[in-house]
């Protein structure tokens, strides 16, 4: 089952034509990574999944991109939206205020004041990320004073605790050491049960370490899309090869 489905869709940003012609299945509880050299297209698209794209001036899209059966940009309810399609940033962002007020803001802002359930939530949020054992003795202390490593599984735990479907990951490690990486990757290994995920990553290794499904862009363009493993030991485009092989990129 796709949970996310994306015909014909350009994007322009004035007169700059940053998308052309994509179309892509990303499949249900799945890891799908989207690779590419800098300025191809693929933290565009990731941005057209949830409408991030909308904040930026000049921008035109047309085609089609679909959430389960709703055409997103046929539909205006862009907050349901993005409560359904949660996303995590290249630099991890928490916000300037306790570890535990982080993960319940977006839950509060919807008007929760139930403290058993806030506080049952926060618990559950941040063991799915990996980061309760951690933190549980300081709930209260400024999420600024965790490492970057934590600050972006605060984070993701910030994203899962609104119960989203998809979780758009963009670039989510590049700003972080190899052991907090690999942490998050194993993360990412444990999302995938619950959570459909797009991350887009600069990392050819990480994307043969945690993806299904690999979509290799290029100018704009979506050049080759299947299982990770086809993708990189069998590629059906030269310039697929030629990326994936380290010649360019």
């Amino acid at each position: 089952m796709n949970k996310l489905e994306v015909n014909n869709l350009n994007l322009f940003y004035g007169e700059n034509h940053a998308l052309k012609d994509i179309s892509i299945k990303i499949p249900n509880r799945q890891v799908t990574a989207l690779i590419g050299p800098s300025g191809c297209g693929k933290s565009t698209l990731l941005r057209t999944l949830n409408r991030m794209n909308d904040l930026v001036p000049n921008v035109t899209i047309n085609g089609e991109v679909k959430f389960e059966d709703w055409d997103i940009y046929a539909n205006n309810d862009v907050k349901q939206l993005r409560m359904r399609v949660g996303m995590v940033f290249q630099k991890a962002n928490p916000f300037p205020m306790s570890i535990y007020e982080n993960v319940a803001f977006g839950l509060k802002a919807q008007g929760m004041r139930d403290k058993k359930q806030l506080d049952k939530i926060v618990k559950e949020s941040l063991r799915s990320a990996a980061l309760w054992d951690e933190v549980q003795d300081r709930l209260d202390t400024s999420a600024l004073g965790l490492s970057g490593g934590q600050q972006q599984r605060l984070c993701i735990a910030r994203t899962i605790a609104m119960e989203p479907e998809v979780i758009l990951m963009d670039e989510p490690t590049s700003a972080l050491d190899p052991i907090a990486t690999h942490k998050i990757e194993e993360l990412m290994d444990e999302l995938r049960k619950k959570f459909t995920i797009v991350i887009v990553t600069h990392s050819m290794n990480q994307a043969k370490r945690i993806s299904d499904k690999t979509a290799f862009f290029w100018m704009g363009e979506l050049v080759e899309h299947g299982d990770t493993q086809q993708v990189f030991n069998q590629p059906q485009d030269k310039r697929t090869q030629g990326y994936v092989s380290g010649e360019f990129g």
